[in-house]
């Protein structure tokens, strides 16, 4: 595992940890993050890239740190939290952004339902995004007004999906459409089970933004990734009357 500024603990700052935050809407989000927090982590595969991005903001005056943390891999995810209980002992904001879609360049599917395919995604959309809740869960539990975003799709939305008005019923992307889908499951379950906390959960669609994610041309699409981390940002910095356990866009409600 690798980390930077390790040589302060700070055990009263509000600590953020954003994840897939090495480029795109998640390195966007941990620099949005960073004015309203004490301290951003950066996490991801790759420590150099997210590094670079944390030596940016504190530049900028902010204080920020990168992690090395692989969703898909349940040592990196471990040493992670483990990392950051021994600096500062608690968490304020999940941000669970890392995601793929291979979908998009795989050159020939066998079928639309493609296992190999499904495993791929569903590694690390679902199961990176579960093992990261399970492992930083008791360190959100200790923070005073604990938020996590998991970041979806309305691709996800089964309601989206099967109404033929929608912009993006004529994309077929089953493995990270159902990904997404069970993501926004784990949200209600999870808003559910922390009912009665200070613990707030949401599930987000940042829109469709350009990124290397994007299934088509990346020019086609009509949000920067700065301009997609504001929806994510409110969903982290939700107010104490706020309700838990919602979908949301930039526009507001998305239907399940």
């Amino acid at each position: 595992m690798s980390a930077e500024n390790t040589d302060t603990t700070m055990t009263t700052t509000r600590v953020a940890l954003v994840t897939g935050a090495s480029r795109g809407i998640g390195r966007a989000t941990a620099h949005r993050l960073a004015r309203d927090c004490g301290h951003v982590i950066l996490a991801a595969r790759d420590v150099t890239q997210v590094r670079e991005a944390a030596d940016r903001i504190n530049r900028e005056g902010r204080s920020a740190s990168a992690l090395r943390l692989d969703v898909t891999d349940d040592a990196s995810v471990r040493a992670a939290a483990d990392h950051v209980a021994a600096r500062f002992g608690h968490l304020d904001v999940l941000v669970n952004n890392a995601g793929v879609l291979p979908e998009a360049t795989h050159p020939d599917p066998a079928e639309v339902v493609d296992v190999g395919m499904f495993r791929q995604t569903f590694d690390t959309n679902l199961f990176g995004a579960v093992a990261v809740l399970e492992a930083f869960l008791p360190l959100l539990r200790t923070s005073r007004a604990g938020r996590i975003v998991n970041v979806t799709s309305t691709m996800g939305s089964l309601t989206d999906q099967t109404d033929p008005g929608s912009p993006y019923y004529g994309t077929v992307v089953p493995a990270y459409q159902s990904s997404k889908a069970a993501l926004n499951n784990v949200t209600i379950a999870l808003a559910k089970s922390l009912t009665g906390t200070s613990l707030k959960v949401t599930s987000v669609c940042p829109g469709f933004v350009q990124t290397d994610l994007t299934p088509t041309s990346r020019e086609q699409a009509p949000l920067t990734a700065e301009q997609a981390a504001e929806v994510v940002h409110r969903a982290a910095t939700l107010p104490a009357d706020a309700p838990s356990g919602t979908f949301v866009d930039a526009q507001g409600t998305v239907p399940w």
